[in-house]
This record gives C-alpha cells, sequence and structure tokens, in this order.
C-alpha cells in the first residue's frame, strides 16, 4: 500500500481580488469560542478577534440562535418600513449611554460618516456656512470612504485622491497648546479616538479628553468620540469614555457591535440628532432586522459585569505577560491601551518589523494583529479565559525568543534563510 502524502492546506487565492490586502498565510475554515483552525485541522488561539469584531468568539450559541431565528422571520425591508429589532436595539442604546437617538448603517466607516455629516449640518444650523471645521488627531483612523479618510491622520491613506474634502485640521495627539490652537468658533467639532487603534494603540490622556470637551463648549462646537474600536466592553466599560467621565456629543459603534455581523450605530444626544431630519441621510440596509437581533444579543451580552470584569481581569494579566516576554527576550519596550485593546511596542533594533512578529506569532499557533510597523496588537475575545490566555502568553513567548534569537544571529553575520521569517 502506498503511504499516504500529506498535503498543506491551500494558501490563499486572492487572484480575482483587487489588491488591496495582504492576507496571511493560514486560511481560516472554522471557529469556535476562541479558536480557529484552518482545513488541515490545526487550530489557533485566535487574539486578533477579526480586528475587534469578535467579542462573543465564534460561533457563540447565543448569536447563532438569534440569528437562525430572525432568519426564518424576517431579513430585510429597507428603511420604507420600521421593525421591532431595530426599535429595541435603539431603545436599549439610549438606555445604557448617553444618547437619545440612533442612526443604524452596516460599518465603522459608516457609521463615521453620519458623525460628520451630522456635525457639519449642526455647525452649518449654528454657526452658517463658515462654521464647518473639524478637528481631528493625527495618525487616527475613522474609515475608508473619502470623508472618514480625510478626517483620519494618515497622509498615506489619502495620497492620490485628492482633491479631498476641505476644513479639516489635525493636531498631534495628546498637544494641549496645538488643539486649544486649532478650536475656534469656525470649529463645528472634534473628533477623537479614546484609543488610536490603528495609529499603535495610544490611549489618550484623560486631562487632554476633558480639555476637548472644555474647547467645544467654549467654541460650540461638538465633540464626537470615534469608539468603533474601544466600544461594546473592549476596554472593561461598555464605551471607553464612560471611564472618562467625559460625555460626548456624538458616539459611533460598530465592529463588535454585531459580533462579526456588519452593523454599525451613529449615537446622539436629542437636540443633536434631530438634526439629521428625513431626506438628509440614509441607508438601505441600515438596521435590518438580521443585524438588529444579533446586535441586541451582543449588547446585552457585553453589558454584563461579569464580562466586564473578565475584560478587566484578562488585560492585567495580558499586560504583566506581555511584558514578562519583553523583559526575557528584548523584543518589547512598553505595553499600552486598554482592556482588552492592547499594543506591545517593538523595541528600537526591531522597528519597523512588526509583520515579521506577526508571522512568527502564526507559526505558533497564535493570531495576532499588527497596529503600523512597530506595534504588536492583540484584541482577543472578551470571553476569553484565564487558562487561554495563559497559553497564548506561553505560545508568544515561544516564537518571539526564537525570532529575536534569529534577528540577533542574522544581525551579527549569520543570516541567510535562518535569519528571516
Amino acid at each position: 500500500m502506498t503511504e499516504a502524502v500529506h498535503t498543506a492546506p491551500a494558501p490563499p487565492d486572492h487572484s480575482a481580488f483587487m489588491p488591496t490586502y495582504r492576507p496571511l498565510p493560514m486560511v481560516p475554515v472554522s471557529g469556535a469560542g476562541c479558536w480557529l483552525a484552518d482545513a488541515d485541522g490545526r487550530r489557533y488561539l485566535d487574539l486578533a478577534g477579526g480586528i475587534a469584531v469578535a467579542a462573543l468568539g465564534h460561533a457563540h450559541p447565543r448569536l447563532v440562535a438569534a440569528l437562525h431565528d430572525q432568519a426564518a422571520r424576517l431579513w430585510h425591508v429597507s428603511n420604507v418600513f420600521s421593525n421591532r429589532p431595530a426599535e429595541a436595539l435603539a431603545r436599549r442604546l439610549c438606555e445604557l449611554t448617553f444618547a437619545e437617538r440612533v442612526f443604524f448603517s452596516n460599518s465603522g466607516a459608516e457609521a463615521n460618516e453620519a458623525a460628520f455629516k451630522l456635525a457639519r449640518r449642526v455647525g452649518h444650523r449654528r454657526g452658517g456656512p463658515d462654521k464647518h471645521r473639524i478637528v481631528a488627531l493625527r495618525e487616527s483612523f475613522h474609515g475608508r470612504t473619502l470623508f472618514t479618510v480625510s478626517v483620519g491622520g494618515k497622509p498615506a491613506y489619502t495620497e492620490t485622491f485628492e482633491p479631498l474634502p476641505p476644513g479639516i485640521v489635525h493636531v498631534d495627539p495628546g498637544d494641549h497648546e496645538q488643539l486649544e490652537a486649532a478650536v475656534d468658533d469656525r470649529t463645528c467639532a472634534v473628533v477623537l479616538e479614546p484609543v488610536l487603534g490603528e495609529g499603535g494603540v495610544l490611549p489618550l490622556p484623560p486631562g487632554y479628553v476633558r480639555h476637548a470637551r472644555e474647547l467645544c463648549d467654549r467654541h460650540d462646537a461638538l465633540l464626537v468620540f470615534d469608539e468603533v474600536q474601544t466600544g461594546m466592553g473592549r476596554t472593561g466599560h461598555l464605551f471607553a469614555h464612560q471611564a472618562l467621565g467625559v460625555a460626548p456629543d456624538i458616539c459611533t459603534a460598530a465592529k463588535a457591535f454585531g459580533g462579526g455581523f456588519p452593523i454599525g450605530a451613529t449615537l446622539a444626544t436629542a437636540e443633536v440628532g434631530d438634526q439629521l431630519t428625513r431626506g438628509t441621510h440614509g441607508s438601505t440596509f441600515g438596521g435590518n432586522p438580521l443585524a438588529a437581533r444579533v446586535a441586541l444579543e451582543v449588547l446585552d451580552a457585553v453589558s454584563d459585569p461579569a464580562l466586564l470584569a473578565n475584560v478587566t481581569a484578562r488585560s492585567e494579566q495580558f499586560v504583566d505577560g506581555l511584558r514578562t516576554i519583553g523583559r526575557s527576550t528584548g523584543i518589547f519596550t512598553d505595553v499600552r491601551g486598554r482592556g482588552l485593546l492592547l499594543g506591545a511596542v517593538l523595541a528600537p533594533e526591531f522597528a519597523g518589523r512588526a509583520r515579521e512578529a506577526q508571522l512568527a506569532a502564526l507559526d505558533a499557533g497564535v493570531c495576532v494583529l499588527v497596529a503600523g510597523t512597530d506595534v504588536i496588537r492583540l484584541t482577543p475575545p472578551l470571553i476569553i479565559t484565564a487558562d487561554e490566555t495563559a497559553h497564548g502568553l506561553e505560545r508568544l513567548e515561544v516564537a518571539f525568543t526564537r525570532l529575536v534569537r534569529r534577528w540577533r544571529e542574522a544581525a551579527a553575520g549569520g543570516g541567510g534563510p535562518e535569519g528571516t521569517v
């Protein structure tokens, strides 16, 4: 009998796609809880969570049941009709937050697009056409539409897409003097991520956020929090701003809001939200019954104090473990973030090599993210256990110990195939 020949899983095939992504070499085919599996049956601990989306992990029974039940009832009616799941979801959001009005969309970019349009409209009504300026942070990220990518402070994402929407001013995060100089009576909104995710997992100091609130009040502008990544329990609170003691006028949510089912929301006070009147904005799929039903289950789950307590406990465990790995290997100089949105900053000698570290972690059976080229980002499911966290840290220590050794051997002249990843 001929011995069976092992065949590795097929690599990603993006030949029919526009070349916008650079996928990792593993293709997940199934998931359960905090674990993914490829076609060959190899399991990976998922510390990426679909980029902070899979708050309740993969194939959570509660979400699967809700989706199946709603799918058998009603999928879509558009905004020509209301629907009961969307009504219930909007009411629950208002009960749990500062919000009095909600607009549903399909993604974080759409939620932010609605927020920025609303801010411009309110500014126009309060101060005329000159009150249209938006103050935002460099290295922030708010989506990929032309408006949201312009408000985001990354020039690489706007190059060759000019001309860009005018009236957007960028300042350095945490710089009080720049913020003070930028906000004036022409400002309609200040836009902040409580923790800059794509910008290196950089938490904003509470005093800086309070300063932004004071400036908005002084100049009759709106404070907008982009909580697409930090919301839905990610930082140990339902929304990150709730721990800062600062209420926004507008707040956006998406990513984990649907636990993997696409949905976004723009939350606002009644005074602000009521100015997005009939015909001024809309969405064909926004607030559809399927998405709203699943999101309602997610919202109830992530607002549970027990789950939020787990976020805080696992955050402490991850931070301690990553700092230990940093000390033992020299790969990290800092670990920062809030809750289960964490960034491990590569040491200067390894600057620009976050992708290599990500691949090394994957080879060790752990999925992680990057935030730029110098930061490893972790956004695991909020349900991750202490044992799973310990396992992930153990595998990362093995991976990074081996990787740093190869890097240093290569730097010392012992490079070649063994010195690279």
